[in-house]
């Protein structure tokens, strides 16, 4: 079994999935793919979510891991892990900047990604890690941000885009 870690108990029970680990490097063309790795684990693990749901996991792995990219300029690396109850996707950067610190520059090109990651993921958070930072989210198996909820989240992170446009062209 590929990715897994069978460990027989006396209860003869086995542990969770083996979490990841991939590096992606320093370029915008790399972020697609890793992202559609993170759901292609998800979909391997067999874990229990909706096409929508994995969609909203997509949609999170990808503000984050190009976030990372972005603001450390370098190769970051991606690990996925299953909990049994929701899948963790973290991203290590080498970057200390704390996430959500926008500057002038990111708000033309940015200004949503967290927004969407705290809107649609059931949690999410950052903590240092060596010379740089780990940037965190979860998707609940059984999550999932449907009808006005997600309506008003992907408002809300459009808005508050153009709203920073505005601001920066003033």
């Amino acid at each position: 079994m590929k990715g897994y870690a069978v460990l027989i108990s006396p209860l003869n029970t086995a542990s969770f999935p083996v979490p990841l680990e991939y590096g992606v490097e320093p370029d915008p063309m790399a972020v697609p793919p890793a992202r559609r790795l993170v759901v292609a684990i998800a979909r391997h693990w067999q874990v229990p979510m909706s096409d929508d749901a994995l969609r909203d996991l997509e949609l999170c792995a990808s503000e984050v891991i190009a976030n990372a990219l972005e603001h450390a300029r370098a190769r970051c690396k991606v690990t996925v892990r299953w909990t049994g109850e929701r899948l963790r996707v973290e991203v290590a950067d080498n970057s200390l900047r704390p996430p959500g610190s926008d500057t002038t520059e990111d708000a033309v090109t940015g200004g949503r990604g967290l927004i969407l990651v705290d809107g649609l993921a059931h949690s999410w958070g950052w903590h240092p890690a060596g010379s740089g930072k780990v940037v965190w989210f979860e998707c609940a198996a059984d999550q999932l941000v449907t009808g006005e909820r997600r309506l008003a989240v992907l408002v809300h992170a459009a808005h508050n885009q153009a709203a920073e446009r505005l601001a920066r062209s003033a």
